[in-house]
Order: C-alpha cells, then sequence, then structure tokens
C-alpha cells in the first residue's frame, strides 16, 4: 500500500508542480493586489481635482456617452477623497456583425470633480504588460492561466487549475501520510510510549518535522520537502482545497454542498447565465436599480448607504450593495450586505449578509477570506504571501526529489545490463 502511494504522490506531484509554481508566486504577489496598483498607477486611481465630487452615476452615462461601443456594469457611488471613480465596462454587441465590439479596454478612470477621464485599461491583458496591467495580468494569470476562449467558453483555465486544485487536495494526505514512519510489528516497540527503549512510534516520526542543516544538498532538500510540508500541512490543505472551490464553483463545489448540506442558493446559483455573446438587456438603468435597492435596505433596517451596483448582464441580475468608501473590501473578504434584483422586472430576488446563514451558507462564504487570507486582516495576507512561497518552494524541492532519484535508478539500471553481459555476470568495478 506504501509503494502504491509513494507512485501517486510522486506523479501526482510532478503533474501539478509546474502549475504551483505559478499560482504560488503569483500568491505570494496579488496579496497585495490593491496596494500595488496604487502604487504602479497613481495616474489612474489619483483624482486632485478640489472640490465636490459630481454624481457617479451621471459620470457612467458621460463615459457611455464618449464610449458608445460599451455598456458600464460596475462603478461604486462614492469614493475616499483623492481617489478617482472607476467604471467597470463590457463591450456591446455590434449590430453589424452581431458580435461584440472589442474596445480594447475593460476599466475607465474619470475624476470626481472635474469628471475628466484619467485614463483607461485592459484589467487582465496578456500583452503589451506595462504597469497599468501588470497586477491584473498576474492576478488572471493566478486564477485562469490567460488560457484563452474556445468552443464557446473562455473558462478553460480556470476548470483546468480547479483540477489541480482538487488533485493537490487529494495530495496533501498522501503525502501527509507517507511521513508517517512504518509501524513495527513487535508489541513490544509499538508501545507509543516515550522512551520506550527500542523508540516509540512518535519518537520516529519526530525527524520527519526536522531539517538537518548540515547533511549535505541532497538531505536538506529532501527535508525542506517534508518538514515544511508537515509544519503548513493545514494551511496547505486550506489552500488546495478553497482553490479548488472556487474555481470549480458552479461546476461541482455548490452542486455537491447542496446535496450533502443545508446551504442558501444565491439567486445566480439559480439562473442558467446566457452565452457570453449574447449578454441580457436590462428592462431600466442604474438609477432606478439604486433606488430600488435602497428601498429594499430600508425595509431590511440596514443603515449603510448603496455605495457600488453591479449589473451581471450573463444573469440579469443588479446586484446593490451598502457600505461606506471607508469599508474597504467588507467583512473579512466576504463582501458587504447587499440585495439581487431582477434587472426586467425590477423585483427583489434576494439579500445577502456578510456571515449570516446556515452553517453550509457560513462555509461557503468563507472560501475566499480562507484563500486570500483575508479573514485574518493583515495578518492573513502577510501569512498568505509567505505561504505562496512556501508552495512554489515544496514543488521544486519534490521535483528535485524525483529527479535524483530517477537519475540513481538509471544507474542501476545500466549497471545492471553492463553486469548481464560481462563473462559470468561479474559486477564491474
Amino acid at each position: 500500500m506504501r509503494t502504491f502511494f509513494t507512485l501517486l504522490h510522486r506523479y501526482f506531484g510532478l503533474a501539478i508542480a509546474g502549475f504551483l509554481v505559478i499560482t504560488g508566486l503569483t500568491g505570494a504577489i496579488i496579496s497585495w493586489d490593491h496596494e500595488l496598483d496604487d502604487w504602479l498607477n497613481p495616474h489612474l486611481l489619483d483624482a486632485t481635482t478640489v472640490g465636490s465630487p459630481q454624481s457617479a452615476t451621471d459620470l457612467a452615462e458621460q463615459v457611455e456617452r464618449q464610449y458608445p461601443q460599451v455598456q458600464v456594469t460596475y462603478y461604486e457611488l462614492s469614493v475616499e477623497p483623492g481617489h478617482a471613480y472607476y467604471y467597470w465596462v463590457e463591450p456591446r454587441v455590434n449590430p453589424e456583425t452581431g458580435e461584440l465590439y472589442e474596445p480594447g479596454f475593460n476599466q475607465v478612470y474619470v475624476d470626481p470633480v472635474s469628471g475628466e477621464i484619467l485614463g483607461k485599461r485592459e484589467w487582465g491583458a496578456v500583452w503589451p504588460i506595462t504597469t497599468e496591467n501588470f497586477v491584473s495580468f498576474l492576478y488572471k494569470l493566478h486564477f485562469s492561466l490567460h488560457i484563452p476562449e474556445f468552443m464557446g467558453t473562455d473558462h478553460w483555465g480556470i476548470w483546468l487549475l480547479g483540477v489541480v486544485a482538487l488533485t493537490w487536495t487529494i495530495d496533501c494526505f498522501i503525502g501527509f501520510y507517507l511521513t508517517l514512519p512504518r509501524r513495527k510489528r513487535s508489541a513490544q516497540v509499538a508501545s507509543p510510549v516515550i522512551g520506550d527503549s527500542s523508540g516509540s512510534y512518535w519518537q520516529r516520526w519526530k525527524p520527519a518535522w526536522k531539517i538537518r542543516w548540515s547533511g549535505g544538498p541532497t538531505k536538506l532538500n529532501f527535508d525542506l520537502h517534508r518538514a515544511f510540508g508537515l509544519w503548513t500541512w493545514v494551511l496547505l490543505f486550506v489552500i488546495a482545497f478553497t482553490g479548488f472551490s472556487l474555481n470549480l464553483y458552479r461546476e461541482v463545489f455548490f452542486p455537491v454542498m447542496s446535496m450533502v448540506s443545508d446551504v442558501t442558493p444565491t439567486p445566480f446559483d439559480q439562473r442558467t447565465p446566457s452565452d457570453h455573446d449574447n449578454p441580457i438587456e436590462p428592462g431600466y438603468g442604474f438609477t432606478q436599480a439604486i433606488a430600488l435597492g435602497q428601498q429594499a435596505g430600508a425595509d431590511k433596517g440596514w443603515s449603510q448607504p448603496v455605495n457600488s451596483v453591479w449589473y451581471s448582464r450573463e444573469f440579469g441580475i443588479y446586484r446593490i450593495e451598502f457600505f461606506s468608501a471607508a469599508e474597504g473590501h467588507g467583512a473579512g473578504g466576504v463582501g458587504h450586505k447587499a440585495v439581487f434584483l431582477d434587472a426586467k422586472s425590477g423585483e427583489l430576488l434576494g439579500d445577502f449578509t456578510p456571515w449570516k446563514g446556515t452553517a453550509a451558507d457560513l462555509f461557503v462564504q468563507a472560501q475566499f477570506p480562507l484563500h486570500s487570507g483575508r479573514i485574518l486582516g493583515l495578518p492573513g495576507r502577510i501569512l498568505i504571501s509567505i505561504m505562496g512561497l512556501v508552495i512554489a518552494m515544496l514543488s521544486i524541492t519534490g521535483v528535485i526529489i524525483w529527479h535524483k532519484r530517477y537519475k540513481a535508478r538509471n544507474a542501476r539500471k545500466v549497471g545492471q545490463e553492463v553486469a548481464a553481459e560481462l563473462p559470468g555476470g561479474v559486477q564491474p568495478s
């Protein structure tokens, strides 16, 4: 059995090592995505005009007038002083071709006071890599590998990394099992009592947790792989599992959760998305959506103001979020209070409150905060950055272990073949 799991660990590790190096290193960097973006792109994100800000909705309409080939799908109603409004835009359908325009950008930045357009960029662009898209390039590489659209979907990279994460989750348990010492059959030796003269089971496991810094490069490489894997095992499992749940959410995670637990579906979970190239046109605009959202929030007794509106074109749903400009990413990265509106009828489809619901709901909500470390705030983000480097190191040391053993096996095989050809099968000196 141990031989089987050793082979499984070896080939699982080799199959996913390259992916884990990429996602580990990019994850270490994008833990600081907003800070890096602010530092690299002040010309887009900083606004210097002094005065009272204009209506973000009015400026959204201005963006659409200036760039008629795009539709604004997300923006925030207020920002902190000195920050620009930013508008997420998506291409409209070209009536002449029936296909989406290719505007070459998906974000527009506007000075809140003057209304001047400060710039625009393509979030997640592959090439050329500039200061404007560097962070988003790494972010998209982290969860999708930038695998392009084909066969009608652009989710191939997301699905692939979801499978990689699921394989990694399983391999976490296999790797842990392989660090355990072989149990000796003698009743005397099998005793778990510390101090047993023949060495207890747990005492024999202790070396797996240690690093022989002066044992030479081969032993050091092996110990780094095994000991770091043990000391960080819980975090490795959490990152692996949440990577799987986030990338295969609609395909695997949510359906399985719904089968085994009482999880509350969101309006998005209850609808089938339209084709990406055939977006659903809303029956009303942002102004009415905000008004309907404000009324729904007031009916629920929410005191926070409406501060963002997102139109999901594939589902025909408005998501109206309630928070102040200073609240950032919400409660531990899970988001803000929100209501969902049908974009045709204005019907209230549901609502969301962070860290509320059944135990299964809380588990589902925790996936991104756990994966990003934001559930622990700044210390969590630091920890995730460190773990990104650890993941890359474990992958590289694992490949080195395999390579050294592969060379050793080949050398033994060559030696045996030479010996078989010598008279009488004499081993060569």
